[in-house]
């Protein structure tokens, strides 16, 4: 039974950090790439981050690039998103998500793994 458990968030002011973590089991953790999405109230879920699998390669949401740093440790089985410079517009509840297929894709559809998601809230 493959499980993503997100953890990390909770309540920053902004201009603060917080670093998220996913830890996966039950899969290869190695073969997928891992991304990072976001629901805000009311909203769609959005696309934050991706990495491959070697963790040499990733792609950022325009609204978060400069400020977000994704990673992760195969050893550990665990992907990693530093979220620095916070603004109250990045309040949401953050997933992450496994990709097999590798395409490093912005899209929901696109992933066959999730996480039940860990909510982070910037006060101005």
């Amino acid at each position: 039974q493959v499980q993503l458990v997100e953890s990390g968030g909770g309540l920053v002011q902004a201009g603060g950090s917080l670093r998220l973590s996913c830890a996966a089991s039950g899969l290869t953790f190695s073969s997928y790439t891992m991304g990072w999405f976001r629901q805000a109230p009311g909203k769609e879920r959005e696309f934050v981050a991706t990495i491959g699998w070697r963790g040499r390669n990733s792609y950022y949401a325009d609204s978060v690039k400069g400020r977000f740093i994704i990673s992760r440790d195969n050893a550990k089985n665990t992907v990693y998103l530093q979220m620095n410079s916070l603004k109250p517009e990045d309040t949401a509840v953050y997933y992450c998500a496994a990709d097999l297929r590798g395409l490093g894709s912005i899209k929901v559809g696109d992933y066959d793994y999730w996480g039940q998601g860990t909510q982070v809230t910037v006060s101005s």
